[in-house]
Formats: C-alpha cells, structure tokens, sequence
C-alpha cells in the first residue's frame, strides 16, 4: 500500500486530530490491504503464503470490528457503513 493512500484513509477515520491507530482507523487500512491482497490473488491461485496472510488479517479485522460492537455501537455502525463491509 501507498504512502499517500495509507495517509488518507487515516484522514478519513480518524477519530480526533492526532489519532493514528484507532480501531476506526486499523479496520480502514486492514480492509484496503484486504482488497489489495485479494485482487493478487485472482491472478495468482496458488499463491498460499499470501493466502494465509489474508486470512490472518481477515481474523484480525474481525476481533477488531468485535470489539468496536461490543464498545461502541455508533462507531461500529458508521465504520461498517463507510466501508461498506455488511450487507
């Protein structure tokens, strides 16, 4: 990932002015290198090193959005939304 877009989503969801690691702001950069990862992996099937990492990431972006529900719904509801992760 970028620099440049790495810095923006942080912009975007963070939650005060000097916030860089929110939970907001890790399931934003968790959810790009997700979409990253899985676009790589449409054009190399057999790549499984990288398969696991998108698994573990996918696990961890999960415990964070299971934390982000159980202590604050708002939060939660707004990240899902913006990102557009539940249907």
């Amino acid at each position: 990932m970028e620099k440049a877009t790495k810095t923006k989503l942080i912009e975007d969801y963070r939650v005060h002015e000097a916030d860089t690691g929110s939970t907001d702001v890790q399931v934003a950069i968790l959810t790009e290198r997700i979409r990253i990862l899985t676009e790589h992996l449409q054009t190399h099937p057999k790549d499984y090193g990288s398969r696991r990492g998108l698994l573990k990431m996918v696990g961890h972006r999960r415990q964070l959005l299971s934390h982000l529900r159980t202590s604050e719904l708002g939060r939660y509801r707004n990240v899902v939304k913006r990102l557009g992760l539940r249907k």
